[in-house]
């Protein structure tokens, strides 16, 4: 396909039309959640190259602040001689290491970070490894801690693997002293959420209608494929309780603290405020803050500009958004094209305006690979350096997922993947009335050509077994699922006395997790090391590598299974 478009490239030669191929392409969790996960989105987007596919007319287009250099120039910080009491960091907590060098570990090759990021067993892991922060802290693996502080992560429950174990880690007590393995959990929740039961501090958030918020092009925006955009919350009821934004108070805690970002020279609160006045007054970089839109003193600057004290104001009455379309010869081939990248200079979203060169061969990767082989300074423990060769292959290449080939697949035939359904991941008050009405209680879905062959009809009780554990869950029979794998929502079944339920409420007596048949760790390997149950290249958990046996339940009371002691209501600190 072709558009009469004429557009420059980044040589600065002009082509009077753009040339696309109509192939697209997504990959997203389904692909990425899996211990293989990184390289199999790598040869994804590698046929897209070769295709002709990116940010091309018909295929695959990028949306602001995409695309980025390759690879972003921000290091990971908390190396040793980098980390003291009582200061703050010299950088970043998270970033992107491209060599061994970046790693964060120690002298002898010891991870820096209570997560394992950042190191031999995740090198490139650039969102960190929520879900092993509670099994290494309770291990003290690689040392214990003082505090564990969290939000909204339901860590105790839907959020963790192996559900049983990371509760017994929250209340595990050290054998001599008495103590809790892990002493203090400041957590902060708009909900009565499982994990608030297992906090010595409990900080009561506010729910999105009633505070600010920012979708901003630092972070995760609303951009369209035709320009930039992103967008506000704002506060449409007032709290009817006792509390704060979360963001409001991080900022009040950490001007309390004196840290420098929070505070003024003079050491009084930076956004006195709170978080309403942060979205309009913080800047990452001279003139580039958390929203692009009606930027400068008088509200007419896109991308980069001053603060503006009416900013809200301006996005209110523009429907509580901002969107920048792209003229017509910037909306393709933006990596390579040169007057997008003169834009996205000047608008802030890029550095520079260099041509974004796509890499079939990935040097860094290379790096670590070759640091596996024996060479370079930094060398990874022996436990390590063959899952690294055949990890890091700076060229896509497949492998089968490491739970599978650590047990009998015979034994555990069949696959069980689990998904957020709309109502939970983006509206958080899932527990209403008319939401609980159409999503009360989830369901085993199994195709009826799988179901017919084990005996199974719509609505039996079936216990699905994996190397780790068992659950009893209800069948829903259907078409649309391969007949070797059985799924279900995430996120709906509740343990009894949470989220402000009834004790015998559909969520916590019918409603169930597949988290409970997910170990956080693989099985031991040789020399006895566990390693965690994630992609060695960037730590994403592998929530999809699940296999199963699916059975006809023997025992049916009308309960899923398993079932936990009922939680009592939190109590209000006096």
């Amino acid at each position: 396909m072709e558009l009469d478009v004429p557009w420059t490239d980044h040589y600065g030669r002009t082509h009077k039309t753009m040339v696309g191929r109509p192939v697209s392409m997504h990959a997203m969790r389904g692909i990425s959640a899996h211990a293989n996960g990184f390289q199999t989105c790598r040869a994804v987007h590698l046929l897209q190259i070769l295709l002709g596919t990116i940010d091309a007319p018909g295929g695959f287009r990028y949306k602001a602040p995409y695309p980025r250099p390759i690879p972003p120039a921000i290091k990971p910080t908390g190396k040793s001689g980098q980390v003291f009491p009582n200061e703050p960091l010299p950088g970043p907590p998270l970033g992107f290491v491209t060599s061994p060098d970046d790693l964060l570990i120690d002298e002898k090759g010891t991870p820096q970070r209570i997560d394992k990021a950042y190191s031999w067993d995740a090198p490139l892991a650039a969102h960190g490894m929520m879900h092993m922060v509670i099994t290494n802290a309770a291990k003290k693996d690689p040392y214990g801690i003082d505090v564990l502080f969290m939000y909204m992560a339901n860590m105790s429950w839907n959020s963790a693997m192996n559900v049983p174990d990371t509760i017994k880690y929250l209340t595990m007590k050290d054998e001599t002293t008495g103590d809790y393995v892990i002493p203090k959990i400041i957590y902060s929740d708009a909900y009565a959420s499982e994990m608030v039961h297992y906090a010595d501090l409990i900080l009561p958030d506010t729910t999105y209608l009633e505070r600010w918020d920012c979708i901003s092009l630092l972070d995760r925006p609303i951009s369209e494929a035709d320009g930039p955009a992103d967008s506000i919350r704002q506060p449409v009821v007032a709290p009817d309780r006792d509390v704060r934004p979360f963001q409001t108070v991080l900022l009040d805690l950490g001007a309390r603290l004196g840290l420098p970002g929070m505070t003024t020279a003079e050491g009084k609160p930076r956004y006195p405020g709170g978080y309403e006045d942060y979205i309009v007054n913080h800047e990452r970089a001279p003139g580039i803050g958390p929203l692009a839109g009606y930027r400068g003193v008088d509200g007419t600057l896109s991308g980069k500009g001053a603060p503006n004290p009416d900013q809200l104001k301006r996005y209110i009455k523009n429907g509580c958004h901002f969107f920048h379309e792209l003229a017509p010869e910037q909306k393709y081939f933006k990596h390579v094209n040169k007057i997008y990248l003169d834009f996205a200079t000047g608008f802030g979203l890029i550095e520079a305006p260099n041509a974004i060169i796509h890499q079939l061969y990935c040097e860094p990767l290379q790096k670590f690979k070759l640091a596996a082989e024996g060479h370079g300074a930094v060398q990874p423990p022996e436990t390590h350096r063959k899952r690294l060769i055949e990890a890091f292959d700076p060229i896509p290449n497949w492998y089968p997922p490491f739970e599978g080939k650590m047990i009998d697949e015979t034994k555990f035939p069949m696959h069980a993947v689990t998904q957020r359904p709309m109502a939970m991941y983006h509206a958080w008050g899932s527990q209403n009335q008319w939401l609980r009405q159409i999503l009360g209680r989830n369901w085993l879905y199994i195709a009826h050509q799988r179901a017919a062959s084990l005996g199974i009809k719509d609505g039996d009780w079936v216990t699905l077994t994996s190397h780790h554990g068992q659950i009893r869950a209800q069948a829903k029979l259907m078409n649309g699922v391969n007949p070797d794998t059985v799924w279900t929502w995430n996120a709906i079944g509740k343990r009894s006395g949470t989220w402000g339920l009834e004790n015998n409420a559909p969520e916590s007596k019918q409603g169930f997790l597949l988290n409970h048949l997910i170990s956080e760790l693989l099985p031991e390997r040789e020399g006895g090391y566990r390693f965690s149950n994630s992609d060695p290249v960037t730590g994403q958990a592998a929530w999809y590598d699940l296999r199963v046996r699916l059975e006809k339940a023997a025992d049916v009371n009308g309960l899923s299974a398993p079932q936990f002691p009922d939680l009592k209501p939190v109590r209000a600190a006096q």
